[in-house]
């Protein structure tokens, strides 16, 4: 039924403004449209994210990660913008130059304003 229904990602925030500016301005993305209580994005290959006003999110895990084709430019790219990146050195995901290698994938995570991890896939 809905397999050719497009997904949007949907991540809260709790300062509107300052996560426009992050999403828009540090990441990149298109504005489409926004409204009092949240404002959507254009990703590139028809996907969209939407960011909403509401509480601190209580999520442990990657709400929505970004398909590159250079993982390590995007990373030199958003550095420049100030974002930082997480590193692990323990456990099962290890990283080297912000880069973990999961299977075939090259995957690297950082933090919105707001403490949602979202993150980078190569492969």
């Amino acid at each position: 039924m809905l397999g050719t229904s497009m997904v949007v990602a949907t991540i809260p925030v709790t300062d509107l403004d300052r996560a426009r500016h992050f999403y828009g301005d540090t990441l990149g993305l298109t504005l489409l449209w926004d409204n009092p209580a949240s404002v959507r994005f254009g990703c590139g290959a028809g996907t969209e994210l939407s960011i909403f006003r509401r509480g601190p999110s209580t999520a442990d895990h990657t709400v929505a990660h970004f398909e590159v084709s250079d993982i390590e430019a995007v990373i030199r790219g958003l550095e420049d913008h100030g974002v930082a990146f997480i590193d692990y050195t323990e456990g099962p995901l290890q990283t080297t130059g912000h880069i973990a290698q999961l299977g075939p994938a090259r995957v690297a995570w950082f933090h919105d304003p707001d403490g949602n991890t979202l993150g980078l896939r190569q492969g």
